[in-house]
């Protein structure tokens, strides 16, 4: 539970400790160790759901063709 990351983060906070326990707190966490370590998930899994939808995105952009222009007239 007290992984290295969330105590670095927790020891960086500062001035800002008291909001984020008494967030913690308001959404129902146990303690600022279990938000903090909440909120590193899901910024990890969101960042993952970003590439995933960029690569998506890529491969969409490689297969578009564009159309063949249509000849207004016999002559050309």
């Amino acid at each position: 539970m007290n992984s290295p990351q969330v105590l670095e983060v927790i020891k960086n906070l500062k001035g800002r400790r008291d909001y984020e326990e008494k967030k913690a707190s308001k959404l129902g966490f146990s303690s600022l160790h279990a938000y903090i370590e909440n909120k590193l998930l899901k910024e990890k899994e969101a960042a993952k759901a970003e590439t995933i939808k960029q690569s998506v995105v890529k491969k969409d952009m490689v297969e578009e063709k564009k159309p063949e222009k249509k000849k207004s007239c016999s002559c050309c």
